[in-house]
């Protein structure tokens, strides 16, 4: 008896060793990093050049965060959130501030929101915009992530009730910095606390020429990655209610991405082509990643006319074969990529990058990515 009670106890032990083991791992291999930002834009009259700057540079800045590595070469995911502010057009009770769009992974719903804004005057209250981003968000409470906000305007930054540093100590709370970028002089923005609410936010001061427009450098890849665009499009398999409108939203995306330029719209193919890019709501590739059972649990009617009448192994193999097309895609895409970028690099000087709102972004991101120990190395 005594010997069981012995081997019971040396089990209980091993057994609660394991588990406490177990447990530490977890605590040292954090579950995958998530990059946040929340772009917070001036819609008053004077930004109808911020706001194209952010229509021409999205899928350029997406591109950069999608280079981003963590300690352990995995790449993180990526939420972006829009808030637009200062536009007469929305409610004064609410501080003329608007939620365009909620901190979210599906990147052409971010495109379709910012091309839908359009300009009109009003008070800009930087405070309040500020702190009902950080109300309003549902900001991760892990140590390991980037959350970021991003500020751009050109009224001073004391404006309305709600005080930047009021907003900016909710942030810390939150483990959010604040970076600003004033559209004007820099000098200006100093002499109108811009630069004095970053220094308060944590995070960086940065001006910008807001009517400065993009220039694009045509690359010798542009054509071939372009062609490749429709193909990639084409391994797009969409299900679930609202699958055929998402699908339909891609092209649109594509669309209004090509209206400015077609290296915009090379921009996004790039982008399209890297792992931030994710659709699972909606594509059964993208969805079949994490969950195979999702081709079986499709609806029928929910499912493009190709495989209408198709069994669940005519289905698995129809989308196989859709992900073995797409993963060659981009890998084509993706080598193009590297030598347009090597052109592009060649062929524009360091401060034309500054000077965009794209360069602001990136350079401060960089730097404050480096205490979540992310990465741009090759």
């Amino acid at each position: 008896m005594k010997t069981i009670k012995v081997l019971f106890t040396v089990a209980i032990i091993a057994i609660a060793s394991t588990s406490f083991a177990a447990a530490v791992r977890n605590e040292e291999a954090p579950a995958k990093q998530t990059i946040m930002l929340a772009l917070l834009l001036d819609t008053s009259n004077s930004m109808d050049g911020l706001i194209d700057q952010a229509k021409s540079q999205l899928w350029k800045i997406v591109n950069e965060l999608a280079n981003a590595r963590c300690d352990d070469s995995s790449r993180p995911s990526i939420k972006i959130a829009l808030y637009e502010y200062g536009n007469s057009g929305l409610p004064a009770t609410l501080g003329y501030i608007r939620q365009v769009s909620a901190l979210t992974s599906d990147l052409d719903l971010i495109s379709e929101k910012l091309f839908a804004l359009r300009t009109n005057g009003g008070d800009e209250y930087c405070g309040q915009v500020i702190k009902t981003s950080l109300n309003e968000l549902e900001w991760s409470a892990s140590g390991a992530d980037l959350k970021m906000i991003f500020i751009a305007g050109n009224e001073p930054f004391t404006q309305g009730e709600v005080s930047y540093r009021t907003a900016c100590s909710l942030a810390k709370e939150k483990d959010v910095v604040i970076n600003t970028i004033f559209c004007g002089p820099y000098s200006e923005g100093v002499a109108t606390d811009w630069k004095n609410g970053a220094i308060v936010g944590g995070g960086s001061y940065m001006s910008i020429e807001q009517d400065r427009k993009t220039v694009y450098v045509h690359t010798p890849y542009d054509d071939k990655i372009d062609a490749l665009n429709n193909k990639l499009n084409d391994t797009y398999v969409y299900y679930g209610v609202s699958g055929a409108s998402k699908k339909a939203n891609q092209a649109d995306q594509d669309s209004n991405a090509a209206s400015l330029a077609q290296e915009n719209k090379v921009e996004r193919t790039v982008a399209k082509s890297k792992a931030a890019y994710s659709n699972s709501n909606w594509d059964l590739v993208d969805a079949s990643k994490g969950d195979g059972k999702v081709i079986e649990e499709a609806k029928e009617s929910e499912l493009p006319k190709e495989m209408k009448g198709m069994n669940i192994q005519q289905r698995k193999d129809y989308v196989a074969l859709k992900s073995k097309d797409r993963a060659s895609i981009q890998k084509e895409i993706q080598d193009l990529s590297v030598q347009r970028q090597q052109y592009i690099d060649a062929n524009t000087s360091q401060a034309e990058k500054d000077a965009m709102l794209d360069g602001a972004l990136m350079k401060s991101i960089k730097q404050t990515a480096k205490s979540k120990n992310l990465n741009w190395q090759k």
